[in-house]
């Protein structure tokens, strides 16, 4: 996002990232007021660059302004996951067949390093270790982008990053993995990313998205 990214120093740029990971990864957790003083502590930057990135998060979605109040990290629900998943499903799906139509060798060759990539990580430790979870999680994102890297539009692929991360925090805060049915899944998908077969990864992903929610939603961790 350059026009945001150059509104911010250097250093404001660091910290938006590492708050907007914090929320993603769930260590700052739904509903935590974030107050000014503490996170100037924990970030170890001023008060005014906070307040500039806590407003960037609040555009992002990722964080809810209280008025005079101050700021709160938004908050979790079965429905807003649902919502998302099927928003990333629109968004993922219209990339898709875009990037299978218009992908040459070197998207071919992406794809597959991606998904050997992402099929290395123990998917076993996954469901247990948060470390391993979370490189799970990062190999999953470089596969799904590779996977639309070849669609021709940066408007749609940031739209893609933008919902990607917010289903993605979801995940992380359920700390849930399905295991060897979403590695088949991405197996599968990469066999149709191969053979251009569009329709099947269609089919795949909304098989993912929904059993990836579902998923999450049985763990208890977010109200339905």
């Amino acid at each position: 996002m350059p026009g945001q990214s150059e509104a911010l120093t250097s250093v404001g740029e660091s910290v938006w990232r590492r708050v907007r990971d914090d929320i993603i990864a769930g260590k700052l957790a739904p509903g935590r007021k974030l107050k000014l003083s503490s996170l100037r502590d924990d970030y170890g930057t001023s008060v005014a660059t906070l307040r500039e990135v806590l407003n960037r998060l609040t555009s992002e979605g990722f964080v809810v302004a209280e008025g005079q109040r101050g700021f709160e990290v938004a908050p979790v629900s079965g429905q807003n996951v649902r919502e998302l998943a099927d928003l990333r499903l629109l968004v993922e799906g219209r990339a898709l067949k875009d990037s299978f139509k218009a992908g040459d060798v070197d998207w071919e060759a992406r794809v597959v390093a991606a998904y050997h990539k992402l099929a290395t990580v123990d998917t076993d430790k996954a469901s247990s270790d948060h470390r391993v979870a979370e490189l799970w999680q990062r190999y999953d994102w470089q596969f799904h982008q590779a996977l639309i890297s070849a669609c021709g539009s940066e408007a749609l692929m940031h739209l893609h990053n933008a919902v990607f991360d917010k289903y993605l925090r979801y995940q992380l805060i359920a700390m849930t993995h399905r295991g060897r049915i979403a590695a088949d899944e991405h197996q599968a998908l990469q066999e149709c990313a191969l053979r251009r077969d569009a329709e099947g990864a269609l089919t795949i992903l909304q098989q993912h998205l929904r059993g990836g929610t579902e998923h999450a939603l049985a763990t208890g961790t977010i109200a339905a």
